[in-house]
């Protein structure tokens, strides 16, 4: 079993009660999503429960998943929406088709 130090980091996205979105990354998605209904994950998401989880994925190493993070984090909401819909099983791949590079 792989410790946090080791374990693969992931990008998730998290909704809000009044519908936005969150984009963050760990490697550990259920603590961290418990962290964020309890009030103690980011500040972002303090008192606008319930959340639901509505993506995760594997982002490989600590320094990746960042990058990854901020290109998510750069898509528009519909963008965003897009990504939930369709549930890739390669982020990059469905990165590169969107944005054509």
């Amino acid at each position: 079993m792989a410790t946090q130090a080791t374990a693969p980091w992931h990008l998730y996205i998290v909704q809000t009660a009044g519908g936005a979105l969150y984009t963050g990354i760990t490697n550990d998605v259920p603590r961290r999503f418990k962290q964020h209904q309890a009030g103690t994950g980011a500040k972002a998401l303090r008192g606008k429960g319930p959340l639901t989880l509505l993506f995760h994925c594997e982002a490989g190493d600590r320094a990746s998943a960042s990058r990854l993070e901020y290109r998510i984090k750069q898509l528009k909401r519909q963008e965003k929406i897009r990504l939930v819909t369709h549930q890739p099983v390669s982020l990059e791949a469905w990165l590169t088709d969107l944005t054509g590079g």
